[in-house]
């Protein structure tokens, strides 16, 4: 009987334990998730001659210390504006908050912004979208800089998470025809963030 409690109490102890292996495994099905939509010829940004050799994306290896919950103050007055692309094409997006976080020692801040096409949309309403530059560009990561989605915090939230972890490449990256946002100038940040999408070497 005793040795039926231990066990029941130790069994009580471990699964009150952090499951700090769920972070990784949400990570791997976001890239997982990622792959999947890159290999299917009708989803995927990549040329027809680099899908006939594709297998897997590279990504910088996980790392928590890249998720990061960021301090976030809003923007409701900010005006408007035309964000620059690769193309002619000028998107409507609106500034919708600031967030600040300190990532090895640099304190940093990036802008956070809305699509207007997306905001009268059911299925992107809460779509937030955070474009930026960081020091690993054209060496580590696509010189062009990377995007990360986003959700609209809580209502009174000072925070919002930001994981470098699922950083992605714009189309781009892949296949020059598409149209791809630029990452606004307030949004370069002076310090390196290797997680996320790496550089696409496959067409080189």
């Amino acid at each position: 009987m005793k040795n039926f409690f231990f066990t029941f109490l130790l069994l009580i102890i471990i699964s009150c334990k952090p499951q700090t292996s769920e972070y990784p495994e949400s990570i791997k099905l976001f890239q997982y998730e990622l792959n999947t939509q890159y290999s299917d010829a009708e989803k995927s940004p990549l040329t027809e001659e680099d899908l006939k050799t594709f297998k897997a994306l590279n990504f910088f290896d996980i790392d928590e210390n890249f998720r990061i919950a960021a301090s976030l103050e809003l923007t409701p007055n900010s005006p408007i504006f035309e964000m620059q692309t690769t193309t002619i094409r000028l998107p409507l997006y609106k500034k919708y908050g600031i967030a600040r976080f300190t990532l090895n020692g640099e304190k940093c801040e990036l802008s956070v912004y809305q699509s207007l096409d997306l905001m009268t949309s059911l299925d992107y309403a809460n779509y937030l979208f955070l474009p930026f530059n960081d020091n690993t560009n054209g060496n580590t990561s696509y010189g062009g800089g990377r995007f990360i989605d986003l959700e609209l915090p809580e209502a009174g939230s000072k925070t919002i998470v930001i994981d470098f972890n699922k950083s992605y490449n714009p189309y781009c990256a892949y296949n020059p025809k598409y149209s791809c946002p630029i990452p606004p100038s307030e949004n370069n940040i002076n310090v390196e963030i290797p997680a996320g999408v790496m550089a696409y070497k496959e067409h080189h």
